[in-house]
């Protein structure tokens, strides 16, 4: 999930995955998969980064708790 803030300055976390598209109007409107929308402050170029930087923590968090077996 990730923050972001409303244009009334209330901040909210975001489930990235249910993101259908972005409208630039010339706020950033987030549409999602059920047809809601958000109208939020953060420019679509901070919205990708923090989609970016979230998926990378994923990653190395994934990475870190993998275990393998022992070999015998």
């Amino acid at each position: 999930m990730i923050p972001l803030q409303k244009m009334n300055g209330e901040r909210f976390l975001l489930n990235h995955n249910q993101i259908e598209h972005i409208e630039l109007i010339p706020e950033s409107k987030i549409v999602m998969m059920n047809h809601d929308y958000y109208i939020v402050r953060d420019s679509v170029e901070d919205i990708i980064r923090k989609i970016m930087d979230y998926n990378a923590k994923i990653m190395d968090i994934h990475r870190e708790i993998s275990v393998e077996a022992p070999r015998r």
